[in-house]
């Protein structure tokens, strides 16, 4: 009996030490990682759709992608079924805010002000993006929502300012010299505060000429400040039966207006709630009714993923090819190929792209399924008469998808051109070549230059001198 009490106190002790070897573990664990406490400084962005885009996808959201839109009459905004606006535009101090205008239903939308400098990019698409029901956000601002929900709008903008997921994502759009520039401006910015508080307090004789000197430098600094040319990006996006205007820079949601009815005949959609107010916006900060005017704006609209939209239908165009060809197989089992179009027959490699293959490929729509089966239906409802009429048909269709998958495709292989040439650092390879330039002794005559730096004196040079 001793020994059975014996071997269970060691057990439990040999238990106790485990889960103290578990703790020290995790407590060392936690130590070695790197704590982001303070963050870092946004950098500027491009107002580029494919840099929103890429901004998306690195948030780890799929199915989204972001398009410019040129218009916004109904004939260019409904067929791309906008789930937001991004709007852009030169920036002027507004004097009306939302506390101006309270509404219950603001207090559940997801909304955060904006904090730091150059990151009202962002602020916008997660404004807009965290307020779309129907879009899958990813599992990482799933949670980020989630935790953030019942703050205010002030320490939503703090948790994203300091949120190393989301400006690493930022910061990764941004071309080498502007995170510089961002980092240079910080750097000076907290020199200066420390200056600032480790200076004496002025004397009182110098009290008077002191205010007058901080005066002078306000107004100074007022008119260089109007001088300089800053854009910004608030979002628009229909929540909770309304419209809303989302403006980082203001204290809270702004309702546009009240949404249309569900009804599809009604033919009313959320793009008819925010249109006049998107008029009136480009208005006030520089476009005329005529279109004449500064017109430095732009419009960026969420919506779904053109090239998965496009894949889908190629690859449903090509399941239906097949379905045909295999019951004109069995309705004229002697051949039918020689009583359509030839050129249709020949075309070789018309199902293929530059990165799909003749054969059946993935898809994206969680509704692909259905409508497969309904266009299979279909084609065994069909008369063997018309066979002939639905194949020539599905070809013609098959060669306009593939056409569009195609642009698709080239516009994502020129977004990411265009992303490496904006976000490579060419900096080292310039230092270096002027470097090696100096040292093989080239600089100082392509500068126009002597050995000891001096400038060649030209006959054109010397005329003048005289």
């Amino acid at each position: 009996m001793y020994l059975d009490v014996l071997t269970q106190r060691l057990s439990t002790s040999d238990s106790i030490m485990s889960d103290d070897m578990m703790v020290t573990d995790e407590l060392e664990a936690a130590k070695s990682e790197q704590l982001d406490l303070v963050g870092g400084p946004f950098a500027v962005i491009e107002s580029d759709p494919g840099v929103f885009t890429t901004f998306v996808r690195k948030l780890g959201i799929g199915g989204l992608e972001v398009v410019e839109l040129y218009d916004i009459e109904p004939w260019a905004v409904e067929h791309l079924k906008p789930h937001g606006l991004i709007f852009c535009f030169l920036w002027a101090d507004d004097i009306h805010h939302a506390k101006d205008f309270e509404d219950p239903a603001a207090e559940h939308v997801w909304f955060a002000n904006q904090l730091s400098h150059d990151s009202c990019a962002s602020f916008a698409i997660l404004n807009v993006l965290l307020n779309c029901p129907g879009c899958d956000i990813g599992g990482e601002l799933r949670e980020f929502r989630e935790e953030t929900k019942l703050m205010s709008s002030v320490m939503k903008g703090l948790a994203i300012s300091n949120s190393p997921f989301i400006r690493d994502a930022h910061n990764s759009l941004a071309r080498p010299s502007d995170i510089r520039g961002a980092l240079h401006a910080l750097a000076t910015t907290s020199l200066k505060a420390s200056k600032k508080s480790n200076k004496p307090p002025p004397a009182k004789r110098r009290k008077a000429a002191a205010a007058g000197s901080r005066a002078r430098k306000s107004k100074a600094a007022s008119t260089t400040d109007d001088s300089n040319e800053a854009y910004h990006f608030i979002g628009y996006v229909p929540a909770h039966g309304k419209v809303w205007e989302l403006d980082g820079l203001k204290s809270g949601p702004l309702e546009v207006g009240e949404l249309p009815d569900d009804d599809p005949l009604s033919g009313q959609s959320w793009m008819d709630v925010v249109r006049p107010a998107l008029r009136m916006k480009m208005e006030k900060y520089g476009a005329s009714a005529d279109g004449e005017g500064d017109i430095r704006f732009s419009l960026l609209a969420l919506v779904d993923d053109q090239y998965q939209k496009a894949s889908d239908q190629f690859e449903l165009l090509k399941r239906e090819k097949v379905s045909i060809e295999r019951r004109l197989d069995e309705a004229l089992p002697e051949g039918w190929k020689h009583r359509v179009d030839p050129l249709l027959v020949i075309s070789d490699g018309i199902c293929a792209t530059t990165v799909q293959s003749e054969e059946p490929g993935p898809t994206y729509s969680s509704s692909f399924g259905h409508e497969k089966m309904q266009k299979q239906r279909a084609i065994l409802d069909l008369p063997p008469e018309n066979l002939l009429t639905a194949w020539q048909e599905c070809m013609h269709n098959v060669m306009q998808a593939k056409i569009t998958v195609e642009d698709e495709i080239s516009k994502a292989a020129t977004e990411n051109s265009d992303m490496i040439k904006r976000t490579h650092d060419f900096e080292p390879f310039i230092r270096e070549y002027i470097s090696h330039l100096h040292q093989e002794g080239l600089l100082n005559p392509l500068l126009g230059r002597n050995d000891n730096g001096r400038s060649i004196s030209t006959p054109a040079t010397k005329g003048k001198m005289h």
